[in-house]
């Protein structure tokens, strides 16, 4: 995968990360800058509700204040595993017959990007939430099996909110055996950033204690989102401590594979936050990439 990825526009096939696919409940397609190709994303919260409330965020939680995040278990929501699966299968079907790409969403995606990179367990809320985490991780397995697509990557995108609690630990577990990977949230270096981005009642010690033990355990993904608020970016404080906790980990015996950096590319439901711009955000990744000795992937 590049360093960059390319740029976009909302015309392109790259903005548009909906949820909305062949009239599933779960399943969805995206093209990813991240992934390197089209992603089957798995979204275990269709109730659009999460522990999270991140300032950034560009889902619409109707009926739930912006400002008060869900309480784990109250936002969790039981998973239909057989409708899953059936939709999961076809989706698979779908992008490895090239299918998907005679529809209009997807005709414009450049021929080097036409590929299945990865089953992402995501959507509009934190997928370990979700009640029934490791079955669902088992079931990536068996249809990843039974599509004879045993080399497509499986990955968790989290927010490290909930990775402490034994039914996700047992759910990483079988991702490890998998061979997949977790790509783990960090906006904050410190904990008044921490609450003003995220806006979660999870302790900020926790946060910073799940990540240096899932990563401990396997190599994780660092995602980080560099924003402005109120028209101004993180300064120089929050940079350092931020730069800090990346080094805790290591420090910590944890392994980072690497960092992706990015920025907003889609707009947010709060009109206060804003992109930074890509030259501020390669300025970043330069001094983490200089004080941290880490890979750092940077989407502009």
């Amino acid at each position: 995968m590049p360093n960059e990825a390319p740029n976009t526009s909302a015309a392109d096939p790259f903005a548009d990360h909906s949820r909305q696919f062949a009239q599933n409940r779960y399943v969805y397609a995206v093209v990813s800058r991240r992934s390197g190709g089209v992603s089957i994303g798995v979204n275990l919260s269709p109730n659009k509700r999460c522990v999270f409330r991140c300032v950034y965020c560009q889902v619409a939680r109707e009926r739930t204040s912006r400002s008060q995040p869900d309480d784990e278990p109250a936002c969790a929501e039981a998973i239909d595993l057989e409708s899953l699966r059936s939709e999961l299968t076809q989706t698979i079907r779908t992008v490895q017959s090239g299918e998907i790409f005679a529809q209009p969403r997807f005709a414009a995606v450049p021929e080097g990007w036409r590929r299945l990179s990865d089953i992402a367990l995501s959507g509009d809320g934190e997928p370990t939430a979700c009640p029934q985490f490791s079955e669902v991780v088992a079931l990536l397995g068996e249809v990843r099996r039974q599509a004879a697509a045993e080399s497509l990557k499986l990955v968790l995108i989290t927010n490290a909110a909930l990775l402490h609690l034994p039914r996700v630990r047992r759910g990483l577990e079988l991702l490890d055996e998998l061979g997949g990977c977790v790509w783990a949230k960090l906006d904050a270096g410190t904990e008044e950033y921490y609450r003003r981005v995220s806006r979660s009642r999870i302790p900020w010690k926790q946060i910073l204690e799940n990540l240096g033990e899932a990563a401990r355990r396997r190599p994780i993904v660092i995602q980080t989102l560099a924003m402005t608020i109120d028209g101004f970016g993180p300064d120089e404080g929050e940079t350092r401590a931020y730069i800090g906790r990346l080094r805790d980990i290591v420090a910590g015996g944890g392994r980072i594979e690497a960092i992706q950096l990015h920025t907003i590319a889609r707009p947010p439901t709060e009109t206060n936050v804003g992109p930074i711009s890509a030259d501020d955000l390669r300025l970043m990744a330069d001094r983490i990439r200089e004080e941290t000795r880490l890979p750092v992937l940077v989407f502009p």
